[in-house]
């Protein structure tokens, strides 16, 4: 091969090289989804936001509809708010929902909009009121964990029937033995 070739070759895989880089910059900073679209935002205060971060997606129907613009903390109601981008495209109910969600189990999460029923739409620093926040993990878990350790130490047992003495047992310290050519009804548990 000439040395031309073998530069074009080269070249070649250091741009392709290039390009797989930047493609896995873009999905790791979740922005594989760059839109210049028109938003509105809007507001969302939630309980506990898990591990939701910036710029993940905003769903509906599982069709991404808006990305999450901030998180931050009111320091009146004591709750983490969330202010959501939505594309104007998307138009929702005022009395919507929104949702911490995870995709599968352990998988990134994000926020579903549930849409409501009034005419009222939601308008550019509106606020959404109804939210759930975010389920973790480690708190179902404990939550488990404590009300079976509840039930377990507050339960009565039921208990055991007492057997009558087996022949040749002691009873109270009096002998109960069987005389000989005497038939027991009783039948000897094994110990």
């Amino acid at each position: 091969m000439t040395r031309e070739k073998t530069d074009f070759w080269v070249g070649l895989f250091v741009l392709l090289g290039g390009i797989a880089l930047v493609f896995l910059a873009l999905q790791a900073g979740n922005m594989n989804s760059f839109s210049l679209a028109s938003t509105y935002t809007v507001q969302a205060h939630f309980d506990n936001l898990g591990g939701l971060k910036v710029r993940a997606p905003v769903k509906s129907s599982g069709v991404v509809v808006g990305r999450v613009a901030s998180i931050g903390f009111d320091n009146e109601r004591y709750q983490a708010v969330a202010t959501l981008a939505l594309e104007e495209k998307y138009a929702f109910p005022s009395d919507s929902s929104a949702s911490i969600l995870t995709s599968g189990l352990l998988g990134e999460q994000y926020i579903g909009l549930t849409p409501g029923g009034e005419d009222k739409m939601l308008e550019d620093s509106s606020e959404i009121q109804y939210t759930q926040s975010a389920v973790v993990l480690e708190e179902l878990i404990s939550k488990f964990l404590y009300s079976s350790a509840d039930k377990q130490g507050t339960s009565t047992a039921p208990e055991a029937p007492i057997s009558p003495p087996v022949s040749g047992q002691h009873n109270n310290g009096a002998a109960d033995a069987a005389q000989p050519g005497e038939s027991s009804n009783e039948t000897p548990t094994k110990p």
